[in-house]
Formats: C-alpha cells, sequence, structure tokens
C-alpha cells in the first residue's frame, strides 16, 4: 500500500496541476490564519478585562484549544472521503465562527474555555483537510506545501501586526468578530473555488485493514516524520515562542520594542526558507534535506547561548526562522510522497496528532526545565533533539536510497 522507491520517483515527475485548482485552499488559508493572528495577541487583553483572569487561566486558553485540535484530528482524516472536503472544512470554518459569537455572548469563564476548545476542533477539521488536498498535488508537491505554509504565515502576520490596534480601537469584542467575518469569507472562498481534486490511487484496492494505524506505521518513515514534526512543533512553542522573548530580554538586555522586530526577522527568514524549500524540494532528496535542515536548526539553536549584541541577536533570529521555515514542510511532504493518495486523508490527520501532542508537550517540559536548571538549557536541550532528529533522518536516507 505504501509507495517504492520507483513509484515515488516517477510520482514526482508527474505534471503540475493548474494553480487555479489550489486557489480555494490558498486563500482560505491565509483568511483563517488572518483571523487566528487578529484575536491571538487580544485573548489575553480580553481574559484580563472580561473574567480578570490570572495568569494560569490565560495559559489554559491554548492547552485547551490544543486539546480540541488534538481530539478532532484523527476523526477528520477517516471522515474525508466519506463526508467530501469541501463539505468538512466548511464545516470546520462555520465551527470556528460560531464559537467566536458564543465567546462574546458568555458571561463565565468555564463556558467560555468550552468555547475555545471548540473552536480547536473546529481548526482541526479545516487544517487537515486543507493540509489533505495540497499533498495530493504529486506533481510540486513540495511547492504545494510551501505555498500554504507561506499562506498561513503571511496571514498570521497580518493579523497579529493589526491585533493591538482592532482591540484597543475597536472594542475588546472586535477581535471576535473579525475572525468570524474572516472564517466567513474563507468558507466562501472554499464554497466558490472548490479545494484541489484527489489524486489517483496507485493501490487498486484499499481493505480496512489497510486503513488500520498498523499499515501506516510499515510505511517507510512514517514514524519517524511523525516524530519529527512533533518534536519541531514542541521546539517552536517550548522555546521560540514562549522562552526566545524572554531570553532577549533577559539574557541580551534589548528592549521589548527590539523584541518586536527581532521576531519580525524571524518569520521573514521563514517566509523565504518556505519558498526555498519549495523549490529545491522537488529536484532533491527530500529526506537528505530534512536532515540538512534540522541539523542546521540545531545548530543555530545550541550556538545562541553563546551570543551577545543586538546585531548578532539579529542574525540569528533570521537564522532560526529560516531554519525552522526551511524544515517545516518537508515531513508532510514525505508522507504524501510514500503514502498512497486514498490514505493521505488518514496519514495527515496521524500526523497532526502527533505534531498537536508536540505543541502540548513542549510548553509543559521547556518551561519546567528553564526554571530547574537554567533559562539556556531547553535551548541546548532544542538542539540536541534537533541534531539527533538529523542523524535518524540521514540514517533513515541512507538505508531507503
Amino acid at each position: 500500500m505504501h509507495l517504492s522507491n520507483e513509484d515515488e520517483r516517477q510520482r514526482l515527475t508527474e505534471p503540475r496541476a493548474d494553480w487555479r485548482a489550489g486557489f480555494g485552499v490558498l486563500g482560505a488559508a491565509f483568511l483563517f490564519n488572518l483571523g487566528q493572528g487578529v484575536l491571538r495577541p487580544s485573548l489575553p487583553l480580553y481574559l484580563r478585562d472580561a473574567f480578570a483572569a490570572n495568569y494560569r487561566m490565560v495559559t489554559l486558553i491554548p492547552v485547551v484549544f490544543g486539546a480540541g485540535k488534538w481530539v478532532a484530528n484523527l476523526p477528520t482524516g477517516y471522515l474525508l472521503d466519506r463526508l467530501g472536503r469541501r463539505s468538512l472544512s466548511i464545516v470546520g470554518l462555520l465551527v470556528i465562527a460560531v464559537c467566536d459569537v458564543a465567546s462574546i455572548v458568555v458571561v463565565n469563564y468555564v463556558p467560555f474555555l468550552t468555547a475555545r476548545g471548540c473552536a480547536g476542533m473546529g481548526w482541526a477539521m479545516f487544517a487537515t483537510v486543507a493540509t489533505t488536498a495540497m499533498v495530493n498535488r504529486a506533481g510540486g508537491r513540495g511547492r504545494a506545501i510551501s505555498r500554504l505554509l507561506m499562506a498561513e504565515t503571511l496571514g498570521l502576520l497580518i493579523g497579529s501586526a493589526a491585533g493591538g490596534s482592532v482591540y484597543a480601537h475597536r472594542g475588546p469584542t472586535s477581535p471576535f468578530i473579525l475572525e468570524a467575518g474572516c472564517m466567513l469569507m474563507a468558507a466562501a472562498v472554499v464554497g466558490w473555488f472548490g479545494l484541489p481534486a484527489a489524486a489517483r490511487p496507485v493501490a487498486t484496492t484499499v481493505t480496512p485493514e489497510g486503513r488500520s494505524v498498523r499499515h501506516l506505521v510499515r510505511v517507510p518513515g512514517f514514524v519517524l516524520m511523525c516524530c519529527t514534526n512533533a518534536a519541531v512543533m514542541g521546539i517552536q512553542t517550548g522555546v521560540l515562542v514562549f522562552l526566545f522573548p524572554l531570553y532577549l530580554v533577559e539574557r541580551g538586555a534589548v528592549s521589548p520594542q527590539t523584541v518586536g522586530h527581532l521576531i519580525a526577522l524571524s518569520v521573514l527568514g521563514r517566509l523565504f526558507a518556505l519558498w526555498l524549500a519549495g523549490r529545491t524540494s522537488d529536484r532533491r532528496s527530500r529526506i537528505s534535506m530534512l536532515a540538512l535542515g534540522l541539523a542546521a536548526f540545531g545548530i543555530v539553536l545550541g550556538t545562541l547561548v553563546v551570543v551577545s549584541g543586538t546585531p548578532l541577536f539579529a542574525v540569528w533570529s533570521l537564522c532560526l526562522g529560516a531554519t525552522a521555515g526551511f524544515v517545516a514542510g518537508l515531513p508532510t511532504t514525505i508522507i504524501g510522497d510514500r503514502v498512497d493518495p486514498s490514505l493521505h486523508g488518514i496519514a495527515i490527520a496521524w500526523l497532526r496528532t502527533a505534531t498537536d501532542a508536540g505543541m502540548l508537550l513542549g510548553p509543559l517540559v521547556m518551561g519546567p526545565l528553564a526554571d530547574a536548571v537554567d533559562l539556556a538549557m531547553p535551548f541546548l536541550m532544542a538542539a540536541i533533539m534537533s541534531c539527533a532528529l538529523a542523524w535518524a533522518c540521514q540514517r533513515h536516507a541512507v538505508t531507503t536510497s
């Protein structure tokens, strides 16, 4: 049921589908993340003003949201072909919009928490369908995944930059209304343009046994790619998102304004690396590129602890974003190469489940590690993890070549 090396090389040479077939998912992904970006910086402020929330209540929101995603990934993957991609993605977007309206209406914290958890389920529904749709673009899979990630990153960047101003000038509930509007527009885009058609299956039949996780585990590299994506996401959420700004302030003695500029540099580096990885991964061995990117990511993380001065922090921020962006889409693309198209939805669901587990565990592990040892220790641990995964990927590339 998985693709041999010969089948994989043959699929990489298939003609590229018309770019218009992916406009629906790319446009919806941009609007989807634009709404998420607007809400992200203002959500803690809303919790403080509406519920007098403490730090524990604030940090519980992303945990519940991530748990909702984690729960909904697998059902979405198994129902994707039965209910239809377009219908499932539109339902997911509408679920988020309804949850945004409910978040404004409720007056107690527990119902608000429930609404955000349900919004995470809607997030998983759309994201799983969108990723599966782009993975099916066999002739230019690497570029398709990179474009999806670039659309998501641009939406988050623009939305995050505008979120604080929207909250300050339009009122506390305006980010929720704006996100709901973005979700409705994204649903309209999907409904109007549709999604890329599923690729032709390589296998002649798919039995219920072939749809089980035991079959996917036997696909070469599937478990390794799931572990890699989970580890990279854990590093990003547990180290780069939460601890890197603190490291810049406490160890780098830079101002909060400079921190914002440095984070923006990392986003620019990520965008460039996503474009570069998409262009080169369709021409080279993806698994070898992943190993190289993970090794570079680990080196940049490990050497950050010896860097001082704003100019060097700027260089390292750019490199952190670039190396993280370079490896971001490769595990998904590799799974798309090796799993039969009829099983892409289930495979992506398992991949996203592992990734969301990493997102939940990363802050829970790295934060206490910084408290117990030193603020530099999570960066060193992340560097070791990244280099170990690079070695595993390179070894896998050698044994399967």
